[in-house]
């Protein structure tokens, strides 16, 4: 889709563009594309298109900051008359009497929901497939879109919907943001988070520009501040390539769009220096031991023998850390505290939003819980901390890979500091212009 959300519900309200039109032409694209980007649960075609229709008799389409946008929501939430997945044969299927307080607020702001996006059993794993399918890179297709909002991001990559819904636990936003070249951001833990995961997940959204990112944000959030992006002022922003407790080595290009980026905003008269927070021990087994044990804490109203293998093993693990009460909530304090004491001193912090590549697609289902484990502590370490410490972080595409995939960095903020994210990231657009689309890139 060419058009970004903000242009078509301009569009829209404006009275140039029908919403019935746009969504079924939406639909069609979908049907096109999706049997190879595998974006797509479910795609809602019939509700869809009588959704648009409710959205052009509103009274009040003129002031709708949505308004007939076509969307694309997670596999994990509640939409009433469907069922939320969660990726997994052991999931209910009794259909939602209501809608969830994020999807009513985007019915609210005249958003119709085309369909539900494929996501990673429990939303375990930053790679996203199942027996009904693999969500592939748009601009890479042998390339994992990433995960456990794979499914969001290979529809807004695929530009079957400017914009998605997506939820991030441990950077499951952020991480297929980067791979498929998308804005996308998680919020701090005063805005939109939900249950689970011990209080680390949050709602957020994907899309192609800053100004599209911080529109679904601010509707999901109920926030329209938000939406207003401004100027980032002069701030003092840190640079780090370190990764927390490894000290891994960082692939070479990684690094270089960390350096390109951080280039820019100094030029824009950012101070910028090298500093890299306390991370510390403590602070990423707190994230491992919650990793684990809050996908075993919803398996407990599952069929456990439904679950693929590598859940099943997943699980175990967390009920075992559970049981051993490693989740302590001490460590989530003391790692708030390390980071206060950061962001005293910085007002951003830039990062790798991967801490390595991306997979190639596959049945990564079908594999060992090892693996699976072994490829998302490998390429996530940078993003899970910032969930446990409850900091808003979004990432930013910077540059291109040599082998065409996109290349996004990380930017962090102090609790409060989402506005502040989507201005520095509103002034990188402007500095370090992304192509929007993979046909984009190609010319």
């Amino acid at each position: 889709m060419d058009a970004t959300a903000t242009e078509l519900a301009a569009a829209v309200r404006a009275g140039e563009l029908d919403p019935v039109a746009l969504t079924e032409r939406v639909l069609a694209g979908i049907e096109a594309a999706d049997r190879v980007v595998g974006a797509f649960r479910r795609v809602r075609a019939e509700e869809a298109v009588a959704e648009a229709r409710a959205v052009a008799q509103r009274p009040d389409l003129a002031q709708l900051p949505l308004a007939g946008v076509p969307v694309a929501v997670k596999d994990v939430t509640e939409i009433a008359g469907e069922y939320a997945s969660w990726g997994s044969a052991a999931a209910p299927v009794e259909t939602s009497t209501k809608d969830s307080d994020v999807v009513a607020r985007l019915r609210a702001a005249g958003a119709v929901i085309v369909g539900l996006t494929r996501v990673p059993e429990l939303c375990v794993w930053p790679m996203t497939d199942g027996p009904g399918g693999i969500a592939r890179n748009p601009w890479q297709p042998e390339y994992t879109a990433g995960g456990s909002s794979g499914g969001s991001a290979a529809a807004v990559a695929a530009g079957l919907v400017p914009v998605a819904h997506g939820t991030d636990g441990a950077g499951s936003v952020r991480l297929p943001s980067a791979m498929c070249g998308l804005v996308g951001i998680k919020p701090g833990g005063d805005l939109l988070t939900e249950e689970g995961w011990y209080g680390m997940s949050a709602h957020g959204s994907l899309a192609t520009t800053v100004a599209d990112a911080a529109l679904l944000l601010s509707v999901l959030g109920d926030r329209p501040d938000l939406a207003r992006v401004g100027e980032p002022g002069r701030l003092r922003v840190a640079v780090s390539v370190d990764v927390p407790l490894t000290r891994a080595p960082v692939p070479k290009p990684l690094c270089e769009a960390v350096d390109r980026v951080a280039d820019a905003l100094a030029g824009a008269g950012h101070e910028v220096e090298r500093a890299t927070p306390r991370y510390g021990y403590e602070a990423t087994f707190g994230l491992l031991t919650r990793w684990f044990a809050g996908p075993s804490e919803q398996a407990d109203d599952l069929d456990r023998t439904l679950l693929q293998p590598r859940t099943q093993a997943h699980v175990r693990l967390g009920r075992a850390l559970r049981r051993a009460g490693l989740v302590r909530p001490g460590t989530r304090e003391r790692w708030r505290r390390r980071a206060a004491e950061f962001f005293a001193d910085h007002d951003v912090l830039l990062t790798p939003t991967l801490a390595a590549l991306p997979v190639k697609a596959a049945r990564w289902h079908e594999r060992s819980a090892l693996a699976n484990a072994v490829s998302s502590v490998r390429v996530a370490p940078f993003a899970g901390l910032w969930n446990l410490a409850g900091y808003p972080a979004m990432s930013v595409p910077a540059a291109r890979h040599p082998n065409g995939l996109p290349l996004g960095v990380q930017l962090v903020a102090a609790p409060g500091g989402e506005a502040r994210l989507l201005a520095v990231a509103a002034q990188l657009e402007r500095l370090n212009p992304w192509p929007r689309l993979p046909q984009a890139g190609a010319r």
